[in-house]
């Protein structure tokens, strides 16, 4: 076993786990972020989305020796504490989520997404969600959520 110091959230964490550890297993069993979800393992569905250093990345693959403290590694818990992120917010009102599972990867991607992009086009969504699937299809809620957030957001400037 090994120590591990890694800034979550905004918050210094410490972890003792092997070598070689998914840092998906590390937020969920470890540090109780259970909002993060395993979906295949292998970086293709994108349940497992997070934000390193502001860039989404895929937990799953991830392991711990990879990382370092000086990183900044954001969870779905660390979007907002009341769950009223612009995005959180959207997706909310568009109704998307139906059995939930893939949301906080498709949340995750999509802050992203704005973040990057603050007025993309229906393509630009499309193309820079690709990589998140979701087994309830759907995919029209989470474009017009999408659109709305950056609407949201745009009309708060």
């Amino acid at each position: 076993m090994a120590a591990y110091t890694f800034n979550i959230n905004d918050e210094k964490q410490q972890v003792e786990v092997t070598e070689g550890t998914s840092l998906l297993w590390v937020l969920r069993e470890h540090l109780g972020l259970t909002g993060t979800k395993y979906g295949c393992g292998i970086a293709q569905c994108g349940a497992c989305t997070i934000h390193v250093d502001d860039r989404p990345m895929r937990a799953c693959t991830l392991t711990v020796d990879g990382l370092t403290e000086n990183q900044k590694i954001t969870t779905i818990e660390g979007l907002s504490e009341a769950g009223d992120h612009p995005v959180q917010k959207a997706w909310i009102e568009a109704q998307a989520p139906q059995c939930g599972y893939c949301q906080s990867g498709q949340i995750m991607q999509a802050v992203a997404l704005l973040n990057e992009n603050p007025e993309p086009s229906r393509k630009d969504i499309q193309s820079y969600m690709n990589g998140n699937l979701c087994r309830c299809g759907t995919y029209l809620r989470i474009v017009e959520a999408i659109q709305l957030a950056s609407k949201n957001r745009l009309a708060k400037k």
